[in-house]
């Protein structure tokens, strides 16, 4: 009897033990952020593609593979890459003026009384103002070019990322501060060494919004700009594709916009995050 036991234990061990490695695995693909995304995605584009088909009507909702067969045929005609890269230059030109425009106010606030009373007072007026009413006027001041979209772009992204960045350096603790002053610290090189990676992660988290408003701003100014000058990026890409009735294709411009809007969150601003304030301890 004791034999027989000893032997179905035995038989039972690696069993339970590949049990337990197989459920190891899973967990640990489940703390994984990478893979808990993925496969929300992929569960939406199962909801996108099975409502899609229900439906039957690509004019008024195209499912998921009709979406990437459109934007399949875009890519491979050009037409796609070349107004994603006339957006995405654009955007860039935009946000980094505003953040450079940014940091030169935050510094002005820190230093003076007065200009911290100047950047409460600017962001508590024109944040709330939204870029894009400010888009009629820019194409009076600056024409039909690049120029006015980088102004608005500008007014995106300046605010929230002072309003951050500002907010960041004031929370910083009087221990670093003294810190920093027994070092001899002062001017840029106290900015540079206290206080920017004590408040790295507010200027992280201000660097994202400005992202984001940018990036939607942009999108929606496109669509009155492409009206106003015949050509334009992403935006006027939808508007065409819109009047055309090529309902896929509006929205594999749509899934463009947002796939950009992932990389950049996911890889760029995430990769910056765990090598920046997740690595000093700042942020958990």
């Amino acid at each position: 009897m004791a034999t027989a036991r000893i032997l179905m234990r035995s038989a039972a061990g690696p069993a339970s033990g590949e049990v337990e490695r197989a459920r190891g695995l899973l967990e640990r693909a489940w703390d994984n952020g990478f893979v808990r995304k993925t496969l929300l995605v992929v569960v939406l584009a199962l909801i996108w593609e099975t409502y899609g088909r229900l439906l039957d009507n690509p004019l008024l909702f195209p499912s998921f593979t009709e979406t990437l067969a459109a934007l399949a045929d875009r890519v491979a005609d050009g037409s796609l890459p070349a107004r994603a890269w006339t957006s995405i230059k654009v955007l860039l030109m935009g946000y980094a003026a505003g953040v450079v425009l940014a940091g030169l106010l935050t510094v002005l606030a820190i230093g003076t009384r007065l200009g911290s009373d100047f950047l409460e007072t600017m962001t508590a007026m024109l944040s709330p103002l939204p870029a894009i009413a400010l888009l009629p006027l820019a194409l009076i001041w600056f024409g039909l070019g690049n120029g006015s979209l980088v102004f608005i772009l500008i007014h995106s992204v300046l605010w929230p990322v002072a309003l951050n960045t500002h907010s960041g350096f004031r929370a910083v603790s009087q221990t670093l501060r003294m810190v920093g002053r027994n070092y001899g610290l002062k001017g840029f090189a106290y900015i540079r060494k206290i206080l920017i990676p004590a408040a790295f992660a507010s200027i992280l988290t201000g660097l994202k919004i400005g992202w984001a408003f940018a990036w939607r701003t942009l999108v929606a100014a496109e669509l009155v700009f492409g009206v106003a000058s015949g050509q334009g990026g992403l935006g006027w890409f939808i508007f065409e594709n819109r009047n055309l009735l090529e309902i896929p294709a509006v929205f594999a411009g749509l899934l463009t916009v947002i796939t950009i809007g992932l990389v950049v969150e996911n890889l760029i601003f995430r990769t910056i995050e765990r090598r920046t304030v997740l690595r000093w301890g700042t942020q958990t």
